[in-house]
């Protein structure tokens, strides 16, 4: 939760991401309940409650809270769910998913980032969260199935290799295009090897890159 001072930013923030259409209850409670403070970078700390995305290190960024919230409001997570996250960043979405699922496996291709986010992992005392240092592309085939999949970095097409991962009535979102602005799609299994797909927004993120940062 966020100190008092900033309570009202909270209540603020919360109120938007209803207006935009983020009404999951158990969605909101996650946002509201994780302190994105403790995920943002010390120069920004005082906007960690705006909704908007800011920078971390490696180039990357912390998704805005309205993304966050669509994305993981668009998995339709289950208590019991286990989840692939590609891409953990500063773990912030991570946290997040960890709140509604039963476990979260998440790659991520930068080694900073994933010894800073594994720090915060301890700290905040969360006990099923599996990290993996390796290319978020391939997804994690040793664990698959998965009943859900969330892509936090937009892939250029669509991405094969982790739609096999999924359970036959698996849902996978991600961000879909090559250009500075992408489709957020949606990806529901039909039982029988096929996907109904949905385009559920017009998003900008990060590209999925190939392989690990050989020395961040």
């Amino acid at each position: 939760m966020a100190p008092e001072g900033e309570s009202a930013q909270l209540a603020r923030l919360i109120l938007t991401l209803r207006s935009q259409g983020v009404t999951d209850p158990k969605v909101l409670s996650a946002i509201e309940t994780t302190p994105r403070e403790v995920f943002t970078p010390d120069l920004f700390k005082e906007r960690a409650w705006e909704d908007s995305a800011l920078p971390i290190a490696c180039g990357q960024t912390i998704s805005q809270p309205f993304i966050v919230g669509l994305m993981t409001q668009a998995l339709k997570l289950e208590p019991r769910a286990r989840v692939l996250e590609i891409g953990a960043g500063s773990g912030y979405q991570t946290t997040i998913l960890s709140k509604l699922a039963r476990l979260v496996y998440t790659v991520e291709r930068y080694r900073t980032l994933l010894r800073e986010a594994e720090g915060r992992f301890q700290a905040l005392g969360l006990t099923n969260v599996i990290t993996k240092f390796g290319d978020g592309g391939k997804g994690w085939p040793e664990q698959a199935p998965f009943d859900r999949i969330m892509v936090t970095a937009a892939a250029p097409s669509e991405p094969k290799a982790l739609l096999s991962q999924l359970k036959p009535n698996g849902v996978l979102v991600a961000p879909i295009g090559k250009g500075p602005v992408q489709s957020l799609r949606r990806y529901t299994g039909d039982g029988r090897g096929g996907f109904a797909v949905e385009t559920l927004a017009e998003v900008r993120f990060v590209p999925l890159l190939d392989g690990v940062a050989k020395e961040l």
